[in-house]
């Protein structure tokens, strides 16, 4: 499973509060391997496997960028 996918899957299976979910980042390591797939795109290209990676992190970014916008809604209430 894609990294990202992972740790969203564990994050969400450990159970999560609003405050969890607005306080919630991607670790040191799935930041450092999107900084190097952007880094690859822009400099040699992307192999299709690493594409669909960072493809698929993109789409799991957007989701926890609403979700994150959601919760916050839930903590000023």
């Amino acid at each position: 499973m894609i990294r990202a996918y992972q740790e969203i899957v564990d994050f969400i299976a450990a159970g999560s509060t609003p405050d969890d979910v607005a306080r919630f980042e991607a670790s040191q390591a799935t930041k450092d391997r999107v900084a190097d797939l952007v880094h690859k795109e822009k400099t040699s290209g992307l192999t299709p496997e690493e594409f669909s990676e960072l493809d698929h992190f993109t789409k799991v970014e957007h989701l926890m960028r609403l979700a994150k916008a959601q919760a916050r809604a839930h903590c000023s209430q």
